[in-house]
């Protein structure tokens, strides 16, 4: 076999003295694959297997088959991720953040926002004490939508709390004492 691919030539007639001109477009496509066909055949290799349809004939792979080797759409492939891992409550909690106002509609979300997620416990922090009360009138209406939205049992409870001072106690250890105003002088 040589190492330079020789286009196929076609006659214009049957007589050996007749001018030769060489193939094109679809012509020479097909006889690449006729001669690469007939190389695999020489080496010994099977052709392109076909599998069998639920009906018994055989087909291959389309716009509409699946076969274990097609590739798999991402958002199919991120849930089994999510699922395996079990990331998938922490992911849908994270969409709560992401779509508050989706939803607790645009009114309250602009007066309150999810402060963090733990144990099945979302805690809500108003904007004022008075916000706080409303909201907790609101809690079983947007533990049904939460429901909805994130899936059944994830969030177990809704806690309000309203606006606080600020916290000069660091860390989880205690002492008791004056406090911070033994720094004031």
């Amino acid at each position: 076999m040589s190492d330079e691919f020789e286009p196929p030539h076609e006659r214009e007639s049957d007589d050996a003295a007749a001018p030769v001109r060489p193939l094109s477009g679809i012509d020479l496509a097909r006889a690449a694959l006729a001669r690469a066909r007939e190389e695999a055949r020489a080496r010994g290799a099977a052709p392109a297997r076909r599998r069998r349809t639920s009906s018994g004939s055989t087909a291959r792979s389309g716009a509409r088959q699946r076969d274990p080797g097609d590739p798999e759409p991402l958002g199919d492939t991120l849930g089994r991720l999510l699922a395996e891992r079990g990331w998938d409550v922490p992911a849908a909690v994270a969409g709560v953040t992401q779509r508050w106002p989706e939803i607790a509609g645009d009114e309250l979300a602009a007066h309150c926002r999810p402060d963090k997620f733990e144990d099945g416990v979302l805690t809500l922090i108003a904007e004022s004490t008075a916000w706080a009360t409303q909201i907790r009138l609101l809690v079983p209406q947007l533990h049904t939508r939460l429901d909805e939205v994130v899936g059944r049992g994830i969030v177990r409870r809704v806690e309000v709390r309203g606006p606080a001072g600020p916290d000069w106690r660091r860390g989880p250890l205690r002492v008791r004492g004056p406090g911070p105003r033994d720094t004031y002088g």
